[in-house]
């Protein structure tokens, strides 16, 4: 069956970096896109950036443009979110999720898998 596991928090110091893993098995390979969220507490869930099926195409936040990096490798099925110049208000649980499509959507509800979420926490 289909499955999204994340993997690649954890605590660094502001300005420093992160790299997310999101591993999606049993998907065809190329035909489904992947975004990550994140929710901090108190705080509804935001959309942080999308790569499209067949990584030509990514979206990011205001808040995070410049800074994250989404990439894809669609031989091992897994997909990145490099995360540098760490700020306090990246602080967050992050989730990757799958869409079945060619194309990223900037609704989370349109994505129907999801990995088990990932704590970065960026504090000095």
């Amino acid at each position: 069956q289909s499955q999204v596991v994340e993997s690649g928090g954890g605590l660094v110091q502001p300005g420093g970096s992160l790299r997310l893993s999101c591993e999606a098995s049993g998907f065809i390979s190329n035909s489904y896109s992947i975004a990550w969220f994140r929710q901090a507490p108190g705080k509804e869930r935001e959309g942080v950036s999308c790569i499209s099926a067949s990584g030509t195409t990514t979206t990011y936040a205001a808040s995070v443009r410049g800074r994250f990096t989404s990439s894809k490798n669609n031989i091992e099925n897994t997909a990145y979110l490099q995360m540098n110049s760490l700020k306090p208000e990246d602080t967050a649980v992050y989730y990757c999720a799958v869409r079945p499509s060619l194309y990223c959507s900037g609704s989370w509800r349109d994505y129907g898998y999801w990995g088990q979420g990932t704590q970065v926490t960026v504090s000095s």
